[in-house]
């Protein structure tokens, strides 16, 4: 009989163990890649909406661009018609003023948030005073991370967010001037539950995609404006002043570290 006993409670302490081990066991990181295991993988939940671990990037390079919508890759952003109202920044105003469902912040660190007034008086007012119209505000800037990811041996890019901005010129030529910060997950969150709010195909409307879409399908063309660099400079500012055509040779060297990028990723295969 106490044989018997010793038995029973082996047998009852291993199903135990099996049953706190199954619970505890981690999930394929290849599905979830912050699943549960011996360790506790870091990642950016808080602006990224790519699920890449940090110890993970075997390289990463900051890249802030630029969306011009008046050039004419761009027109499906920026909207139709002489008011654009159907275009990305007016949709945006109306998510921030109308429905207070997009949190807005004056610092890219997201250190100080913008109130519904203040956000405002940046969107509509220029430097004088003077109101402005929404197809006023066509430059569109944002940050993102170009990052090799080891787990899946693929190059990302993760944006981190968006910044409205208001050209010099609409700005009373005082200079270009931040209207607010958004984190692009929260864009991202916001407007895939929002269809009417659309880049839009013109050549066939059917085929119109919501803004996460498009940002995700890198439907857009951009400019690099700035890349990792230790003055934290712009690439305009990185020219020799005394070059006779500076505005010229920053964009020449914008191309150059696109081009830059693009041989990274094809050299990644060659051997």
């Amino acid at each position: 009989m106490k044989l018997f006993v010793q038995k029973f409670f082996l047998i009852a302490l291993a199903i135990l163990s099996m049953a706190s081990l199954s619970a505890t066991a981690q999930v394929a990181t290849s599905v979830n890649p912050s699943g549960y295991g011996d360790r506790q993988f870091q990642m950016d939940t808080v602006y990224s909406v790519k699920k890449i671990r940090e110890d993970d990037k075997m390289y990463q390079i900051s890249v802030w661009r630029r969306i011009d919508l008046r050039e004419k890759y761009n027109l499906s952003l920026y909207g139709s018609g002489d008011n654009k109202a159907n275009g990305i920044v007016n949709h945006i105003y109306k998510a921030v003023v109308d429905e207070n469902a997009l949190e807005v912040f004056a610092d890219e660190n997201f250190t100080t948030p913008l109130s519904i007034a203040e956000f405002q008086e940046n969107f509509w007012l220029s430097a004088n005073g003077d109101s402005i119209f929404v197809k006023q505000l066509y430059y569109l800037d944002f940050k993102e991370d170009f990052v090799f990811e080891k787990h899946h041996s693929k190059t990302i890019f993760d944006i981190k967010y968006i910044e409205l901005v208001m050209p010099s010129i609409t700005n009373a030529n005082a200079g270009q001037k931040t209207i607010a910060y958004i984190r692009y997950k929260d864009f991202v969150n916001y407007f895939k539950n929002h269809p009417e709010a659309r880049w839009i195909n013109f050549q066939n409307i059917s085929k119109s995609l919501t803004y996460d879409e498009a940002f995700e399908s890198r439907l857009f063309r951009s400019v690099v404006r700035r890349f990792t660099n230790p003055d934290e400079a712009l690439i305009a500012d990185l020219v020799d002043g005394e070059h006779p055509n500076p505005e010229m040779q920053a964009y020449l060297n914008s191309l150059a570290f696109e081009y830059k990028l693009l041989e990274f990723e094809n050299a990644l295969w060659e051997w």
